[in-house]
């Protein structure tokens, strides 16, 4: 382990994503403020270990005592340092969670619409992905609850994150129809705002866009 070696968070970059927390087995980050990356224990931090910089897609992180010449990456998935430099068992792949979190895919039609279309843009852009270096991992909450949507800081139905950063951004909503016909009372849906204009159902090359803006830059 280094002694003068540990990251340095820039606040005013980071998007608190929770990457580095997770990349880091060494125990450099205190986990109890997840996914606000706190440096705990410096001392942990192995010598010239750049796993964590690696992985930050917004440039946010660098170390004391560097002296290699590397740089804060502005986008995810550029690993052209190794990890540890071959000291630790850290994972070297860069791993792209991909989360859809919703309300309901049985009534509501926005719910339902951008599912069907955020599959049909995983299955062609996961194998370009996958060559490109990328793990991924998707997958589909369900928001049961209080406790769930406090868990997933959710906020508006539905959603999609990169890296637990939602790839629209802005959040804005109206009046869902479908929802409210069933619950009997006004229920707003999520809008999905792209260009400038607002969307109930993203199209495919609207959420592939998104998605890949996000991950390259």
């Amino acid at each position: 382990m280094a002694e003068r070696w540990y990251p340095v968070i820039d606040y005013t970059l980071c998007t608190e994503c929770g990457s580095c927390i997770r990349k880091c087995s060494h125990g450099v980050y205190d986990i109890n403020r997840a996914p606000l990356p706190v440096v705990r224990v410096p001392l942990n931090c192995v010598d010239h270990c750049h796993g964590c910089g690696n992985l930050c897609p917004s440039g946010a992180i660098t170390y004391v005592g560097d002296d290699t010449g590397w740089q804060p990456l502005n986008k995810a998935g550029d690993t052209s340092d190794s990890c540890c430099n071959g000291n630790c068992s850290c994972e070297t792949t860069d791993i792209l969670k991909v989360e859809y979190l919703y309300l309901d895919l049985e009534t509501c039609d926005r719910c339902v619409g951008t599912d069907k279309v955020l599959d049909e843009v995983m299955e062609t852009l996961t194998p370009a992905l996958e060559l490109s270096g990328f793990k991924v991992e998707y997958r589909k909450i369900l928001i049961d609850g209080i406790e769930t949507a406090r868990k997933h800081k959710f906020l508006s139905s539905p959603t999609i994150r990169i890296n637990g950063k939602d790839i629209f951004g802005d959040i804005a909503e109206n009046s869902c129809g479908c929802c409210s016909d069933i619950s009997g009372y006004d229920v707003d849906c999520r809008v999905f705002i792209h260009e400038g204009r607002e969307y109930e159902i993203p199209s495919a090359e609207m959420i592939a866009r998104e998605i890949l803006e996000m991950v390259f830059g």
